[in-house]
């Protein structure tokens, strides 16, 4: 038997930062990206390396160094690695018993790497999924609200990835969930409360991304530090993004597109005051201008190189791919993921 499984990329619609930090946001998981993992029994376990992702070919020095220029040194093959230990771990001190058998897993993206669209965390999820259902391990086992714990531990505890749990919990849940993290639900439940919405509540939607990103896990750090020592500023916005999140829900609810697109720069906006110009950097204040200057809303969709805004008409999108296309930057319209 053959199992496939898939996690999408998501966007973070409204409340992010703030998943890390006690908050409230609304995430949706898109159509257009995502990682597909495939599992097959096999006499020995053996994670196969993607030949674009994990390359050890190359046809010259001079290639090798433009992939690690463009890419790092870090694939997806120690995701799946750290993804297998985790679930054996999880198992184990939960008193799962696993069959004996053997597996050969592999994977395959095109999610734009380090945008801030939840590549790595989209690639652990499929992984967790084909391992559950290899093994049958099933949701009274390892609970749905629990499995983006798993997945987020496979990051911050085997791989030291800065990271929190909203897209963990997006691309378990799948569709648009709104998220709260609240101290007393995260520290009695060890989760927080995850409620799905329907997608179809959305405005159209427009995704612009840089070609040439930076690692997005390097944003958090500072603020990271400033929330735990009781930063007043830090902890007032964090607030914020958790209220913005809660009128954005209500103003799904209503169909109030308006004061979403006002609540998503409000979003940035307030980012940009916590974080600062220089950690945002050029290219990200640049993909905001560019929306703004032509009357539309934009936010980040994650930590940054990658920016999200409602837009109403094809003239609309038109307009913004023309923007964005004309300098450099890579543009599609939104496909929300429709969930049963």
């Amino acid at each position: 038997m053959i199992i496939r499984t898939r996690a999408n990329a998501r966007i973070g619609l409204i409340g992010n930062p703030s998943d890390g930090y006690f908050g409230k946001t609304i995430s949706v998981a898109i159509e257009n990206f995502g990682a597909d993992v495939t599992l097959w029994e096999s006499p020995t376990l053996q994670i196969v390396p993607n030949p674009v992702h994990d390359p050890v070919e190359f046809a010259s020095l001079d290639t090798l160094r433009e992939t690690a220029q463009r890419d790092g040194y870090y694939g997806g093959l120690r995701l799946l690695f750290a993804t297998c230990k985790k679930f054996r771990d999880y198992c184990d001190a939960h008193g799962i018993a696993l069959e004996p058998r053997n597996f050969t897993i592999s994977y395959a993206t095109n999610i734009p790497r380090q945008v801030g669209l939840a590549g790595s965390s989209a690639i652990i999820t499929a992984a967790l999924k084909a391992l559950m259902r290899f093994y049958e391990v099933t949701e009274d086992q390892l609970p749905r609200p629990l499995q983006p714990n798993l997945v987020l531990s496979v990051e911050t505890e085997e791989l030291e990835i800065a990271a929190g749990l909203q897209d963990r919990v997006i691309q378990v849940y799948g569709g648009m969930v709104f998220m709260d993290f609240a101290r007393e639900l995260m520290e009695q439940h060890g989760h927080g409360a995850y409620t799905p919405m329907d997608p179809r509540l959305l405005p159209r939607l427009y995704l612009a991304w840089v070609e040439n990103p930076s690692d997005s896990g390097k944003i958090h750090s500072d603020v990271r530090f400033r929330f735990n020592r009781g930063d007043a500023e830090v902890v007032a916005a964090m607030r914020a993004f958790a209220r913005y999140a809660e009128e954005a829900r209500d103003a799904l609810e209503r169909g109030d597109s308006e004061q979403l697109a006002s609540l998503m720069n409000a979003n940035f906006d307030l980012r940009r005051r916590i974080f600062g110009d220089q950690v945002i950097g050029p290219q990200n204040l640049e993909m905001i201008q560019i929306a703004r200057d032509l009357g539309f809303a934009s936010k980040f969709s994650g930590s940054g190189g990658a920016v999200i805004g409602p837009f109403h008409t094809d003239a609309d999108r038109d307009r913004l791919e023309r923007a964005y296309t004309a300098k450099g930057y890579r543009f599609v319209e939104i496909q929300p993921q429709i969930t049963a």
